[in-house]
């Protein structure tokens, strides 16, 4: 399965994974409005061995396969360890 990847240009860090190439019609018109501008960015083949950065490649397919777009957020500072307090006084 082929996933057409767009960053948008109103949220940080937020990417549109989507089943066919500039099929933005797939994406519910809130959430259109809410992102923006798309900017392609990248084209990738979703097969089962495949490793994402920050999203598990089989979510991602399930998604595309049922509603024909996947939507990655910025990840939470709940979910960095690094933002947490590390009982230091510096």
């Amino acid at each position: 399965m082929h996933a057409y990847v767009y960053k948008s240009q109103r949220k940080a860090d937020t990417y549109v994974y989507l089943a066919a190439r500039d099929d933005f019609a797939a994406l519910p018109e809130p959430l259109r409005d809410q992102l923006g501008p798309l900017h392609f960015v990248l084209d990738v083949a979703l097969t089962p061995e495949r490793k994402l950065a920050r999203e598990d490649a089989a979510t991602v397919r399930a998604n595309l396969a049922s509603r024909g777009f996947h939507l990655q957020v910025p990840p939470t500072l709940a979910k960095d360890p690094l933002t947490g307090d590390w009982g230091t006084d510096a």
